[in-house]
């Protein structure tokens, strides 16, 4: 087994019974990455499926992971495009088990170069025509920066409000391809006038609006809540976002402060992250939600298994139309997947 540092809670409630087995599921939202302190690749997350759950494809997600480290600044990222392209051949080959791994994948631009970031999506939609379905650049942005102590790559601050950061997106939208928005849930109306402003643009939010109640009283987290609330419904009523149900795992939400010592089960996360996880499925409905894994990043919280068992959990009561949508369909469709199929469940 590939040791996974800095994820203390990855491999908790192995033991745990799959909650509901039968539901194929595509995760919208992993990574893959070799780093000097963390490590978590190909084999990593296949050890992770390989668990019990019925994931049959994925979306790559980018880290700025294998980065080319020469040639013009905008085409360094065509690395990881290459990366992920080849994990994504390897896991189609079928050796290494059933689940498309990286059947569609979100590369990296930076978004500062406006309509520069031509050059890059091009040549990603020709090195991976099957796969490359979108960018994303994390905007997240705070007056404390105590707040973005956990970010591995710093984004540059005021980005959402750019003038060639919405010169970049034009490019995006005009190449069919999507971008997915990672910010906190005090960016949000900011990102509602960026969905005005591009209506014809496809944009998936990331982790659900990353509530800020990390280092927060009881009463100042349940103020957050209240503010989330307010803005995803807000955020909902534009018609060209989907989000993500999932990345609760981590750090900003708050949920590790009191989830540190003892081993979390699938129990402690459905307490939780129910009442947000209600909220997302209620203010945007099945069809335009979904469920993500966010591994290996969650994991500081949450272990595979008892992850997926909660957002299972939380929704039992939906139909199977809306289970389906959150688990695969969605996915399918915002990552225009080629040659996913979906078994009888």
């Amino acid at each position: 087994m590939i040791a996974t540092p800095g994820f203390p809670k990855r491999n908790e409630g192995r033991d745990e019974a799959i909650v509901a087995p039968e539901i194929p599921i595509v995760d919208s939202h992993h990574h893959i990455f070799d780093r000097p302190a963390l490590r978590y690749l190909f084999d990593s997350y296949n050890e992770d499926v390989a668990l019990g759950h019925r994931i049959v494809a994925t979306v790559y997600i980018e880290t700025q992971a294998m980065a080319r480290t020469t040639g013009p600044e905008v085409m360094r990222a065509l690395g990881e495009v290459e990366f992920a392209a080849g994990i994504g051949a390897m896991a189609d080959s079928g050796i290494y088990g059933p689940c498309r791994v990286g059947a569609s994948m979100v590369g990296f631009a930076d978004m500062t170069l406006g309509a520069g970031i031509a050059p890059f999506l091009d040549a990603a939609m020709a090195m991976a025509p099957d796969r490359f379905r979108g960018v994303r650049q994390i905007a997240l942005a705070h007056p404390d920066p105590a707040v973005l102590r956990f970010l591995t790559h710093k984004p540059p601050q005021g980005l959402l409000e750019s003038a060639p950061f919405h010169a970049a997106l034009t490019e995006i939208g005009a190449r069919d391809l999507s971008f997915d928005v990672t910010v906190l849930h005090t960016q949000l109306p900011e990102l509602c006038a960026v969905l005005k402003r591009h209506e014809s643009t496809r944009f998936v939010l990331d982790h659900m609006g990353l509530a800020i109640a990390l280092d927060r009283t009881p009463d100042a987290r349940r103020a957050a809540f209240e503010d989330w609330r307010t803005n995803m419904a807000a955020l909902a009523r534009h018609d060209n976002i989907v989000c993500k149900v999932g990345g609760l795992g981590t750090s900003y939400w708050g949920f590790s402060e009191y989830m540190r010592e003892a081993p979390v089960s699938t129990a402690d996360l459905v307490t939780a992250w129910r009442p947000y996880v209600e909220t997302v499925m209620e203010l945007f409905g099945a069809e335009r939600c979904l469920a993500e894994s966010n591994f290996p990043n969650d994991g500081r919280t949450a272990g595979f298994v008892p992850l997926w068992n909660a957002l299972k959990t939380i929704v039992r009561d939906c139909s199977k139309d809306e289970i389906g949508a959150l688990f695969h369909g969605t996915a399918i469709r915002t990552y225009r997947m080629t040659g996913v199929d979906i078994p009888d469940w």
